[in-house]
């Protein structure tokens, strides 16, 4: 009896690494019956793995009921449990988002000091494209994603941030001066985005949204990310997409 579950333990755990390594190769996500179709599990088992995974932070279900492997798993840290639900709703607005634009679009959070951790990004599909391991160092004075994310903290927060932070200049472009930089902040939060013009990598440009929950709190940011030459192109086209893909997320954030 011991031998024979020993040996049950191990055809699951080969279940579930055959299934990661299925899940990692899909770059969309993937409806059920494919994942059955692809692997050749029962139904049953195939539906309590992918429970499974959901429940550890690993996969996401979307609204249209298709599953994927967070970027976060990718790279080895699972989702909190706030947040696999923010990615859930998210993931729709982000494909919507990268296909009307045609860029790279990231989901992101920040923490009381003012850290960015990336949870989830939609690869643009063009031959020269923007993108970045959702791990990689992300500085939040410079960046799109992290000015859309601060301007809305208190005044004491801010100021606690610039205390703690070097404002360094990773471009010729970055702006490191103080006072300039709480100009910028207060601009983001009349107009309701933010822009990093090649100020955290050179020929690089992102716009970014603050996602707000049920009771207007900024929760997260959409950040679109293109090449500098692109954004000139479009830009104002582009920063109303990024905006009404926020608003969109939003507005979801408060029914749920």
């Amino acid at each position: 009896m011991a031998f024979t579950y020993m040996n049950s333990e191990v055809k699951s755990a080969g279940r579930i690494l055959d299934l990661l390594e299925h899940l990692a190769s899909c770059r969309e996500p993937v409806t059920f019956s494919a994942i059955v179709g692809a692997l050749g599990f029962p139904k049953s088992s195939a539906h309590a793995l992918l429970q499974t995974l959901i429940a550890r932070g690993h996969v996401v279900q979307d609204r249209e009921g298709r599953y994927l492997l967070v970027e976060a798993s990718r790279h080895g840290f699972p989702f909190r449990p706030s947040e696999e639900p923010l990615v859930a709703r998210a993931r729709p607005v982000m494909e919507r988002l990268r296909d009307a634009s045609g860029e790279t679009v990231l989901l992101s959070t920040m923490n009381a000091r003012g850290d960015i951790r990336r949870l989830a990004k939609c690869v643009s599909r063009q031959a020269v494209r923007y993108d970045v391991d959702l791990q990689s160092p992300i500085a939040a004075y410079c960046t799109a994603t992290g000015r859309a994310l601060l301007a809305f903290r208190s005044e004491d927060e801010i100021a606690a941030y610039l205390d703690r932070v070097s404002l360094l200049s990773y471009t010729g472009f970055t702006i490191t001066d103080r006072e300039a930089l709480l100009a910028l902040l207060a601009e983001v939060r009349g107009r309701g985005y933010a822009v990093n013009d090649q100020e955290f990598i050179t020929g690089s440009t992102g716009i970014a949204a603050p996602v707000r929950d049920a009771g207007g709190g900024v929760v997260a940011a959409i950040n679109l990310g293109t090449l500098t030459s692109r954004f000139r192109e479009r830009e104002s086209d582009l920063c109303r997409l990024v905006v009404e893909a926020a608003a969109s997320l939003s507005a979801g954030e408060g029914r749920g």
